[in-house]
């Protein structure tokens, strides 16, 4: 229990450890022109070259099975780096490979593992839908909304009876949606905030 208990602390230390390294480099875009200047922008991607979408996609795929920072951060990241187009797909890349890893780790290490990430209250709410006869009705809407936490839906789908090609159907073709709205939709609110601020 107690081993549990530095576990958890260990995990909300890296969450917000994580965090703030996220504040910081917004920051730092803010003063090097990185979201203003398209020269600023490929001058800090050209330092790492081959390596700039493989990292981010990396990143999309980790943030997708430990949830250290708010899954937007990301979506927006794809679309201010690499622009709209390669953003998308970076995006889809990296969080399709991300749920279905979640799914195969639920399936192999079960509701004990969901549990040190999740909330007891998030479990409690969403675990009726692992009851109801509908589950993959409703995990495929799921799926296909911008707002349902779907990173814990894809954990909880490892724990049923789902086969992976049902997952993965119901992934590749549900994810581009919210990935679009999500991405633009945060794109608009921060193009917005920096021209307020600027």
């Amino acid at each position: 229990m107690k081993r549990r208990s530095l576990l958890k602390i260990g995990w909300h230390f890296l969450t917000a450890l994580t965090f703030v390294a996220s504040i910081c480099f917004i920051i730092y875009g803010f003063e090097h022109d990185l979201y203003y200047s398209e020269q600023a922008l490929d001058n800090f991607l050209g330092q790492f070259g081959f390596w700039a979408p493989i990292l981010f996609i990396i990143f999309q795929f980790m943030q997708v099975i430990l949830p250290i920072v708010p899954g937007g951060i990301g979506c927006l990241g794809g679309i201010l780096i690499f622009g709209p187009v390669m953003g998308l797909i970076y995006n889809y890349i990296g969080i399709c490979l991300g749920s279905i890893a979640t799914f195969a780790i639920a399936r192999n290490y079960g509701t004990s593992f969901i549990s040190f990430f999740v909330s007891k209250k998030l479990r409690d709410k969403y675990q009726l839908w692992v009851n109801h006869h509908r589950f993959h009705f409703l995990f495929t809407l799921a799926i296909f909304s911008p707002i349902a936490p779907d990173d814990y839906l894809c954990f909880l789908a490892g724990t049923t009876k789902m086969t992976y090609q049902k997952f993965i159907t119901i992934i590749l073709i549900g994810k581009p949606l919210p990935i679009i709205i999500f991405s633009f939709g945060l794109e608009w609110i921060f193009k917005h905030l920096v021209s307020w601020i600027s």
